[in-house]
């Protein structure tokens, strides 16, 4: 049998989403037939072109009061569908040329999104202002940011003329976000198909027709992938009635593990929770057959992962997948704020699950989590390699839970041993064994950059929330690897149970002295949410919230977020607006100088508007 895999509409666009390489590379080592499509990737490159451009302003034209952005994309039509292509192509690396045209304004057509810029021909006042936006950037870089700020004027004109319903890196998202029912994703795929609709039926037949699958293998990584996901079966139910559809991923695994509602299998046959590499050796015959859910909708067929697979025997796959038509964004000039859509990185994960797993407000509960498996780094260095020569691509990104310091240091010293060069990143926690020593191994193994959580920024509510890190021992891990030259990004989060407006205030403080010393280059604040899978959902009233009762619906579909009351909790929306403000402008090297209280109620000096 010949099994197609499929990443939906829409993911980030400069590398493949990992799901389908993961597991394309573990079904060819069982002996299938395996092609996959990037549908996401696709459908950009199907809107941003002369012809899609075309289709936009047809369906622009059909609104009866179109907004200004979108008149004056009507305006200057000609000058977008005769740039758009070179920006593209330009973005895909294939066309280095056209970025000095790019680069020296005047070229691109620009929209709302230019706005942060000094208008053309000013100068000096120009010139200051690209050099904050760019600091030292060459002709390319500052190409690509312009490139960028180009189509995302061109999604916000999608957005607002021919679908609503239109994001960057989403589809449809709206209706997915903690969705207990089935029915708003059936009204939208029972209403008018708009043009994006129209544009994913097609690129689903053409899938279909291309690979005539046995079976199609549909990855959901986040809410804005759901709709699309359903509209792409639909068409498979359509189009090839005897293929047999299986659905997995990441909202799958989070959101649907409570599901009774029959409908969903009108458009899947199987679900795959956990890692799904179990779950597809069912499907294919090779493991414990599919087991219902409940005795009420015995037809419910959900694969559960019920045996280990060792992960260390095989490797992503990318076959069938053309590095060269990503799409690489620079939207903003932080270095280490772009580096999320900037490049084709190869995304895999070293080990399964996380090394600590103790988190309050993470899903430690699931097994893709929960359960940690070390893998031995000379069978992963193997993998990497391999990888390498058959992608050309040396840049990867690890996309593991946490990368355990003992794990880090063998693949250091085996990648060392070698003699191979590799440029990597990925995601650690800010733990005392992040010394010197090992940041300055990891930067001679070919580590860029790491991510990690700060959260709350706040020793109490780190107790509290059980991190097992101190702002102390965070501190030293973030000064080791920016000495080392390794750049350094931070997770942080607002909103915590019992958290108080003057803890948000000396988090933000101990943030601000982050980037006054050079040890954080960027950061991100992510409002907290309240998991069904998380020890806080289990056991509220050691966090001061009250689970606030909901109506369990007659046929459940997704359940995630669980809203809460927390009395005599803070006015945190306020405090976010002056949170992502201040953040904004550290990465621009801005308002570093101003009391943080600034931030809430007036701006600092010489201070940006976040975008």
């Amino acid at each position: 049998m010949k099994i197609l895999l499929l990443t939906p509409p829409l993911v980030q666009l400069n590398t493949p989403y990992p799901a389908t390489p993961a597991l394309a590379g573990f079904l060819q080592g069982q002996g299938a037939e395996v092609a996959q499509a990037d549908l996401s990737l696709e459908l950009a490159l199907r809107l941003f072109s002369r012809d899609g451009l075309a289709q936009v302003a047809e369906a622009c034209r059909a609104r009866a009061q179109p907004s200004p952005n979108v008149r004056f994309f009507l305006d200057h039509l000609d000058a977008y569908r005769n740039t758009v292509e070179a920006a593209i192509a330009f973005l895909q690396g294939r066309d280095e040329a056209a970025g000095w045209l790019i680069a020296r304004r005047g070229y691109l057509p620009e929209g709302p999104r230019f706005a942060a810029l000094a208008p053309e021909g000013t100068g000096a006042d120009e010139e200051e202002t690209l050099a904050e936006l760019f600091g030292s950037l060459g002709v390319t870089d500052r190409a690509k940011h312009l490139a960028s700020l180009y189509l995302d004027d061109l999604a916000d004109i999608i957005r607002e003329g021919a679908d609503p319903d239109f994001g960057f890196a989403r589809y449809a998202e709206r209706i997915a976000v903690s969705a207990p029912t089935f029915d708003p994703i059936l009204a939208r795929l029972g209403a008018p198909p708009t043009l994006v609709d129209r544009l994913i039926d097609s690129l689903a037949e053409e899938a279909l027709k291309r690979h005539a699958p046995d079976i199609v293998g549909l990855t959901l990584p986040f809410p804005g992938t759901v709709y699309a996901a359903f509209r792409i079966a639909a068409a498979v139910r359509r189009l090839a009635p005897a293929a047999r559809i299986v659905m997995g991923g990441g909202y799958v695994n989070t959101e649907l593990r409570r599901l009774t509602d029959p409908r969903v299998f009108d458009f899947a046959d199987d679900l795959c929770f956990d890692e799904g590499f179990a779950p597809w050796l069912g499907i294919l015959g090779k493991g414990p057959p599919t087991r219902t859910v409940t005795a009420a909708y015995p037809t419910l067929n959900v694969q559960h992962s019920t045996f280990n697979v060792q992960r260390s025997i095989f490797a992503p796959s990318y076959a069938g997948l053309d590095l060269s038509r990503y799409i690489s964004l620079v939207e903003m000039a932080n270095p280490m704020h772009r580096i999320w859509s900037d490049g084709k990185w190869i995304k895999l994960q070293l080990a399964n699950g996380c090394y600590w797993h103790k988190c309050a407000f993470c899903d430690v509960a699931l097994d893709y989590i929960g359960r940690y498996e070390p893998p031995d780094a000379r069978t992963r260095v193997d993998a990497l390699v391999r990888l390498k020569r058959e992608t050309g691509q040396s840049g990867f990104h690890f996309t593991d839970e946490a990368l355990a310091p003992a794990l880090i240091r063998q693949l250091c010293e085996e990648l060392l041993a070698r003699g191979e060069t590799l440029t990597w990143w990925g995601n650690v926690r800010f733990d005392t064994s992040f010394t010197p020593a090992l940041a300055e191994l990891m930067a001679q193994a070919g580590c860029i950059a790491v991510t990690g959580g700060l959260e709350c920024a706040h020793d109490r509510l780190l107790k509290l929330m059980n991190k097992g890190i101190t702002l102390a021992s965070a501190a030293r891990a973030c000064q080791a690897f920016s000495d080392a030259g390794i750049l350094v990004h931070a997770y942080l989060m607002y909103g915590f149970p019992t958290q108080t407006e003057q803890e948000t205030l000396d988090a933000l403080e101990y943030v601000r002295q982050r980037f006054e010393a050079g040890h954080i280059q960027s950061a991100y604040w992510h409002r907290f949410a309240l998991t069904t899978h998380s020890p806080i959902a289990q056991h509220p009233d050691k966090f001061g919230i009250v689970l606030s009762p909901q109506p369990e619906p007659p046929r459940r579909f997704a359940l995630n977020e669980i809203p809460y009351a927390e009395p005599g909790a803070p006015d945190h929306d306020r405090l976010g607006i002056g949170l992502r403000l201040a953040l904004y402008n550290y990465m621009l090297g801005l308002g570093l100088d101003a009391p943080v209280r600034t931030w809430f109620g007036g701006r600092g000096s010489r201070s940006r508007s976040v975008p």
